[in-house]
């Protein structure tokens, strides 16, 4: 009863919401231009998509209901709240599925798919457990456990959940031999997931990013760029990853921790047993067939053929679209000189990244396949179901890229970046909006625990606000889009009801908790380094090339003063 009740006050606190809104919408003048039109309401779809996010967790709701509020303010024509429901709901379906039939969102959508299926295979194989007890091997002390886990992390850049997945139950073993906490493991496995996968050029991030980016920058009417030419030019402001991933090598080499991390140091180095049972809950993973022989050659050819084959696909999709354009100084450089720096580069920026990743993915998963059967691993029937099997883990993706395009779609239609530019172009300093998009997209991120449904919410309005604010300026656009990137990964890195997080914590056997309060401590450290050293003196003209290594003093100086060595003991027969 009591359940029932809470039901039916919000049904009723919705309709008359919804009434007053269809009272407001209707008293307001006519105007072609919906930015003027609804003022300060163009801020009511993104505001119920985060405020949504922040209440009830929940990306995939938080999107629907964004996008039905847009679509109910362009179909209210009268005060009748039963006709304009319906209406907005008819628009709703067809803005999902028009956002379906474009084919750039199809091949992004079938690439993820697809790359799934090739992680589910390789993972089947042995591929993924025999690379991984490669580095394993080689590892004898803390130091070089920290190390080869980093390594590691980054040979897994194509997906951040295969990351934590494969890594955490490798080096597990190796980690408790030489006595270094599930904390840290669990940071080094949640720092080079995301952010390792957000900055891969070839990965189940990129069509995401890529398609945020078109999206936002042909809002502004910059027509003259492709979205993976300006991933690519993003990457050098990707501070926060870049920090991130340094961080790591410099607190492994120097075995300086702090906060709650060197106090599950010091106890992991003062134990006297291995720890053999974990406070976490295990992770029921996807496990090699039983009784095949392990080879690292299972995992290298698959995924050497999806990065090869993108590699090769970005290039000739690149340079059959500048042959086919209007650039004379493009094609000529294509006829005289295609393979040179220059000629590789104009054609990854021109290539049509969903077709390229799509034919990638589709031969590496026909490799997977004929390698499985072949082995005789899997028949052909077990190697197609687990390679559809990995298909459906990524499912949820493809459903979050409906609804944000639908939602960039609707936010576009009642002019929420217009109005929001309009509002914010005279009264922010130039030099602190980058630094303000990376601060409210870790904010949204960390509350919803999404980088994925950040990114689709945010880009939408920080690139027209980037765009419109240095009038027009490339490179101050860049480097807040790069903020949007990172600020959605740190937010979710620090996020307790991130995916990667958890995954991190259940793929090391880490407590959860413990592992969100450990790695908050260096996540916001190093954040704070990458808006003070990179983002604020980015926006003010300060070269990449020069941030990035005061930026890797700071963090080295900063941890020599905030930390304390962790020393251990020499630990014999390490992997044994």
């Amino acid at each position: 009863m009591e359940r029932k009740m809470k039901i039916g006050i919000i049904v009723a606190v919705s309709i008359i919401a919804l009434f007053a809104l269809s009272l407001w919408i209707s008293s307001l003048p006519a105007n072609e231009n919906n930015a003027i039109r609804f003022g300060i309401l163009t801020l009511l779809p993104p505001l119920v998509a985060i405020g949504l996010a922040f209440i009830t967790k929940e990306t995939i709701l938080s999107l629907f209901l964004g996008v039905f509020v847009g679509e109910f303010m362009l179909c209210v024509n009268d005060l009748n709240i039963i006709s304009t429901i319906i209406n907005a709901f008819l628009q709703l379906g067809a803005q999902v599925i028009s956002c379906m039939a474009d084919p750039w969102n199809a091949g992004i959508i079938l690439q993820c798919l697809l790359i799934g299926g090739v992680i589910q295979l390789i993972t089947k194989m042995g591929g993924a457990k025999a690379l991984a007890d490669s580095f394993a091997k080689r590892a004898n002390t803390p130091r070089k456990a920290q190390l080869f886990t980093w390594l590691l992390g980054l040979c897994v850049f194509f997906d951040d959940y295969a990351n934590s997945l494969i890594v955490g139950p490798i080096m597990r073993p190796v980690m408790d031999k030489l006595k270094v906490s599930r904390e840290k493991l669990a940071f080094v496995v949640d720092a080079t997931a995301a952010p390792v996968a957000g900055i891969a050029i070839i990965s189940t991030w990129i069509g995401l990013e890529i398609s945020l980016i078109a999206a936002g920058f042909k809002s502004v009417g910059a027509t003259n760029v492709t979205g993976f030419g300006i991933f690519l030019q993003t990457i050098p402001y990707r501070f926060y990853n870049i920090f991130i991933l340094i961080f790591i090598v410099i607190s492994a080499l120097t075995l300086y921790e702090f906060g709650p991390m060197k106090k599950a140091e010091q106890e992991a180095r003062n134990r006297t047993e291995i720890q053999k049972v974990s406070e976490a809950p295990g992770f029921d993973e996807v496990k090699p067939v039983e009784g095949i022989k392990l080879s690292v050659w299972n995992a290298i050819i698959p995924i050497a053929t999806l990065i090869i084959g993108a590699l090769m696909a970005f290039y000739w999709s690149g340079y059959t679209a500048i042959l086919g354009g209007e650039d004379q100084a493009l094609i000529t450089l294509m006829k005289t000189a295609p393979l040179s720096f220059k000629g590789i580069f104009e054609a990854l920026s021109a290539s049509d990244a969903s077709v390229a990743l799509f034919q990638a993915a589709l031969l590496a998963s026909i490799v997977a396949i004929v390698m499985a059967v072949g082995e005789q691993i899997l028949s052909i029937e077990d190697a197609i179901s687990e390679w559809i099997g990995g298909m459906k883990t990524i499912v949820i993706t493809g459903v979050i890229l409906l609804l944000a395009w639908s939602l960039g779609g609707v936010i576009g239609e009642i002019g929420t970046a217009d109005y929001l530019v309009g509002v914010l172009s005279g009264s922010i300093p130039l030099f602190i909006v980058p630094t303000l998009v990376f601060v409210l997209g870790a904010l949204i991120s960390f509350a919803t625990g999404t980088a994925y449904g950040t990114m689709s919410i945010l880009m939408p309005l920080a690139i027209p606000l980037g765009w419109a604010v240095s009038t027009g300026d490339m490179s101050f656009t860049i480097v807040c889009t790069s903020g949007v990137l990172t600020g959605a990964i740190f937010g979710d890195h620090c996020s307790p009801i991130s995916d990667t997080t958890i995954l991190s914590s259940m793929g090391t056997s880490c407590n959860h908790i413990n592992h969100v309060q450990t790695q908050i401590y260096y996540a916001v450290f190093v954040a704070c380094i990458a808006i003070f050293v990179g983002y604020i003196p980015a926006a003010i003209g300060v070269p990449w090339f020069v941030c990035i290594p005061v930026g890797i003093v700071v963090m080295f100086v900063g941890l020599r003063i905030l930390g304390e060595k962790v020393d251990f003991e020499e630990v014999d027969d390490a992997t044994s």
